[in-house]
C-alpha cells in the first residue's frame, strides 16, 4: 500500500482526587510519587527521542492535585512524617513508616539497592503484620535512611538525569542526614513544578497532542442513565435508585474542558472517555461540547458492528464518524492486543526483544490488512513502568526510535490522523461498554457498587431540594454562593470512577478501605457545606471485611490458556482471588514466597493459578514439587515441577496417595497454571471445596499456604454470572478464615 500507516500512542494520565475534602490533607500519596516518576519521565522521553509523536490525555483532577504539591501548599501526612526528624517520632509514627514506606515495586524499585533492601528485611520482608515486632530492631539512623530511600526509589530514571542530586543520593547509599533530606524534598518539589510546563512546551512544540478527560474521571454512561449497564449485561442488579443525570455528565465534559482551557490557554481537541466508557448520550454530550474525537475499545467495536470484527481485525484501523440527532465526533478504538502488550508483558521482556516484537506486530498489521489507516495504542500512561527496568526508559526510548524509521508507518496524534485521513466510516449507535469486557461491570452491579450509587443519589437529591443555588448550578447555571459551588464539586469528586472500581470483589488493594473513607468523605461534605444533618449510615464502611487473605469470588465462567499467554489481566480479570501473603506462611526465612492464588471453571474444567514474589521457575530448585491440595468429597493432590507437563491427580486413601485416574495438566513458568477436569474431583452445583499449597525438596516440606485453614472455594456450577450478572454469592464462609 502506498499510503502511510498511522500509529497513535495514547497515554492516559490519572490519579484519583486523594484530599479528603474535610480535613483538607490528601489520605494517599500516588499522585506525589507518579509525578516524581511518571508525570515527568513520561513528556522527557519525548522530548528526548527525535521523532516520537504521542497524545498525553490529562485529567483534570490530577492537574489540580499536580498544581498543589507543586505550590507547596499540599497537605500530605505521608511527607509530614517523611520530613519529621526520626528522634520526634512517636511509636505510631515509626510503625506507620515501617508499614507503608516500602510500597514500592521489589523487583524494580528495592532489590537494585542494598540499602534499601537492607531495611525491607529488617522490617519484616513484606510480609503482612510483621512490622509491630520489628519495629523495635529500626534505630534513628535506620529510619532516617528509610524516609529519603522510600522517596528516592520512586524518583524517574529521566528525572535523575535532570537533577543530579537524585544520582547523588543513591550513590551515597546509606547515612543520609537531615540536610540531604531536605536537599531531596526541594528537589522533587522543583521537579513538580516543572511537569505541567513540559507538557505545555511539547503540546507547543507539535510532538504532542494534549487531550483531556472529563473533570474527576465520572463514567459518563452512568451517570446519563444506569439502566445502559444491562444493555451489556441483562442480568446486572442495578441501584435500587435510578441514576439519570446527564445534566452532570455534561458537566464533568465541560468543567474539565474549562479548567484545561484554563491551565493550557487552548481548547483540547480530544478527549480519552474514563475507562474508555461511551454510549450514544455520552457520545452526543462530548459532540456538544465540541470535542473532534473520541476512543474507546476494540472490544466496543466488535459489539458495535453487526458482523464484528473479522480474523485480521481490519474494521478496528480505520477512524469512525459517530453521527446522531445532528451531532457528530471522529471515533478510535485501541488496539487490545498491543496495548496490553505494553502495559501486562513486555516489563518483563528485554528492552530489544519488546520493541522487536511490538514492530513486528505493526508489521503484520500492515501486511495482512487491506488498507489499515490508523492504530491506536491507548494505556494507562503511569503504573506500568514501576515494572519495568529503569522506569520504562529504555523501551520506550527504543519503541518512539523504532517507529520513527519503520518504513511505511508513521507516528502522528488522532487529530493529525483526521487531517491526514478523510475517510470516516460512519456509524449511527455505539454498543454501551467500556475498554473492560465492552461492559460496565466493574462499576456497578454489585451490592457495594449499588449502595454507592444509592448514597450518591441520596446527597444529591438532598443538594437540590435544599439548595436553589445547588440546583441551578448542576443543571448548566451560574451562582456565586461559594457553599454551593463546593457542594456541587463535592458531588462531581464522588461521581469519580475510582471508587466504585475498588467496590465489589474484581480488585482488592490494601488501601481500600481509604478509598471508601474518601468516597464517603465527598458525600459527607455535600451535607456539611449545606448545613443539613449527615445521615448515619455515612459513617459506617460500604466496603465489608473479608476473610484473611480473601479478595473476590468467580464472577463468570472462564477458559484460560495455560502458559505464558494464561498470565493475561484479562483471562483471570473474573476468577476467584486469594492474596497469600495474607495467610501467615513462609517460603524461607528470607522468602516471602507464593503471594497470589487465582480459581475459577468453566463446563469442563478447574483452573489455578499461583504467582510468587520472583518468578516460580527461579524459586524451585531442580526436584522441588508444588502441590496443590483439594478436598471436597475427598482429598486429592496434584504435584508439578517446572515446566510444561500432566500430573496425575492422587487421591489420600487409608494414608497413601493413589493414582483416581484423572490427569490434570500445568504449566510452571513465571506462575504455576494448572487445569483438573472437573468430573474426576466429583463436585455438584453449590459445593464448597477446601484447598491449600505446598513446596517440598526431597522428603522435607519447605512451606505450606494457609499455615491453618485451607482456603475455600465455592463451586457454583454451569451457571455461574447467569442469573444476577456479576453477583452470584460465591464468598467462602467466615468460619474459613484462617
Amino acid at each position: 500500500m502506498s499510503e502511510p500507516l498511522y500509529l497513535t500512542l495514547l497515554w492516559h494520565m490519572h490519579q484519583p482526587f486523594y484530599k479528603d475534602p474535610v480535613r483538607g490533607e490528601y489520605l494517599l500519596p500516588w499522585v506525589y510519587l507518579h509525578a516524581v516518576k511518571d508525570y515527568y519521565d513520561m513528556p522527557a522521553i519525548v522530548a528526548e527521542s527525535p521523532g516520537a509523536k504521542v497524545v498525553f490525555n490529562l485529567v483534570p483532577s490530577l492537574l489540580e492535585q499536580i498544581l498543589d504539591y507543586a505550590s507547596g501548599e499540599a497537605v500530605d501526612p505521608y511527607l509530614s512524617l517523611a520530613r519529621k526528624a526520626p528522634a520526634e517520632l512517636d511509636p505510631s509514627e515509626r510503625l506507620f513508616l515501617l508499614e507503608n514506606f516500602f510500597s514500592a515495586n521489589k523487583q524494580r524499585m528495592i532489590e537494585p539497592y542494598p540499602r534499601y533492601l537492607e531495611l525491607y528485611r529488617m522490617g519484616g520482608d513484606g510480609i503482612p503484620g510483621t512490622a509491630a515486632s520489628q519495629a523495635p530492631l529500626f534505630t534513628e539512623r535506620d529510619l532516617l535512611d528509610l524516609q529519603v530511600w522510600f522517596y528516592l526509589a520512586w524518583t524517574g530514571e529521566a528525572a535523575r538525569r535532570r537533577f543530579p542530586l537524585f544520582g547523588e543520593l543513591i550513590r551515597k547509599g546509606r547515612g543520609f542526614d537531615a540536610g540531604d533530606k531536605a536537599l531531596l524534598f526541594d528537589t522533587q518539589r522543583e521537579l513538580i513544578s516543572e511537569i505541567i510546563p513540559l507538557y505545555r512546551r511539547l503540546h507547543q512544540e507539535g510532538k504532542v497532542e494534549l487531550s483531556v478527560t472529563p473533570y474527576f474521571h465520572p463514567i459518563l454512561p452512568l451517570l446519563c442513565d444506569s439502566r445502559i449497564a444491562q444493555v451489556a449485561l441483562p442480568g446486572a442488579s442495578l441501584p435500587k435508585i435510578d441514576i439519570r443525570y446527564p445534566e452532570d455528565a455534561r458537566g464533568q465534559v465541560a468543567h474539565g474542558i474549562e479548567s484545561f482551557e484554563k491551565l493550557f490557554g487552548f481548547r483540547p481537541r480530544g478527549m480519552w472517555p474514563a475507562e474508555g466508557s461511551v454510549s450514544d448520550e455520552a457520545l452526543g454530550i462530548m459532540a456538544r461540547e465540541g470535542l473532534r474525537w473520541t476512543a474507546s475499545d476494540e472490544r466496543v467495536l466488535s459489539q458495535t458492528l453487526p458482523g464484528g470484527l473479522d480474523e485480521e481485525r481490519e474494521e478496528l484501523y480505520h477512524p469512525y464518524l459517530f453521527q446522531q440527532g445532528g451531532e457528530e465526533i471522529a471515533l478510535f478504538f485501541r488496539d487490545q492486543v498491543l496495548s496490553d502488550q505494553i502495559g501486562f508483558t513486555y516489563s518483563q521482556w528485554e528492552a530489544e526483544r519488546a520493541v522487536a516484537d511490538f514492530v513486528g506486530r505493526v508489521k503484520a498489521v500492515r501486511q495482512q490488512c487491506r488498507a489499515p489507516r490508523v492504530i491506536s495504542v491507548i494505556l494507562d500512561g503511569e503504573n506500568a513502568w514501576e515494572h519495568y527496568h529503569d522506569n520504562g526508559l529504555p523501551f520506550l526510548s527504543r519503541l518512539y526510535a523504532a517507529l520513527a524509521q519503520m518504513p511505511g508507518v508513521e507516528p502522528a496524534t488522532f487529530s493529525e490522523v483526521l487531517e491526514r485521513v478523510p475517510e470516516r466510516r460512519v456509524l449511527r449507535h455505539v454498543h454501551p461498554g467500556s475498554w473492560i469486557n465492552a461492559d460496565y461491570g466493574i462499576w456497578i452491579g454489585h451490592p457495594e457498587e449499588n449502595l454507592g450509587w444509592e448514597y450518591l443519589a441520596k446527597a444529591r437529591q438532598a443538594a437540590v431540594h435544599n439548595s436553589t443555588e445547588v440546583a441551578q448550578l448542576l443543571a448548566g447555571g451560574d451562582s456565586s454562593d461559594e457553599a454551593a459551588r463546593r457542594a456541587c464539586k463535592a458531588l462531581y469528586a464522588a461521581q469519580g470512577s475510582d471508587w466504585f472500581w475498588w467496590y465489589g470483589d474484581d480488585h482488592f488493594s490494601p488501601h481500600s478501605g481509604r478509598f471508601d473513607l474518601l468516597f464517603r468523605s465527598h458525600l459527607i461534605n455535600v451535607y456539611r457545606l449545606l448545613a443539613l444533618e449527615v445521615p448515619g449510615e455515612l459513617h459506617e464502611p460500604i466496603k465489608k471485611q473479608r476473610p484473611a487473605g480473601f479478595v473476590r469470588g468467580p464472577a463468570r465462567l472462564i477458559t484460560p490458556a495455560l502458559g505464558g499467554a494464561g498470565e493475561d489481566y484479562f483471562e483471570w480479570l473474573a476468577a476467584g482471588l486469594y492474596d497469600l501473603t495474607r495467610q501467615g506462611a513462609a517460603m524461607h526465612a528470607a522468602e516471602p514466597g507464593l503471594q497470589s492464588f487465582f480459581y475459577g471453571y468453566d463446563l469442563d474444567y478447574f483452573y489455578f493459578r499461583i504467582d510468587g514474589s520472583q518468578p516460580l521457575e527461579k524459586l524451585l530448585q531442580p526436584g522441588d514439587r508444588l502441590s496443590l491440595h483439594l478436598m471436597g468429597g475427598g482429598e486429592y493432590r496434584v504435584e508439578m515441577q517446572p515446566g510444561d507437563g500432566e500430573g496425575e491427580l492422587q487421591l489420600l486413601q487409608e494414608g497413601r496417595w493413589q493414582p483416581s485416574g484423572g490427569v490434570a495438566r500445568y504449566w510452571v513458568g513465571r506462575s504455576a497454571q494448572l487445569r483438573v477436569p472437573l468430573p474426576a474431583l466429583r463436585v455438584n452445583a453449590g459445593d464448597r471445596l477446601s484447598c491449600y499449597l505446598t513446596h517440598s525438596r526431597g522428603v522435607n516440606l519447605l512451606g505450606r499456604w494457609p499455615t491453618e485453614a485451607p482456603l475455600a472455594l465455592a463451586y457454583a456450577g454451569p451457571c455461574l454470572g447467569l442469573e444476577q450478572g456479576t453477583l452470584t454469592d460465591v464468598s467462602p464462609p467466615e468460619s474459613n478464615a484462617s
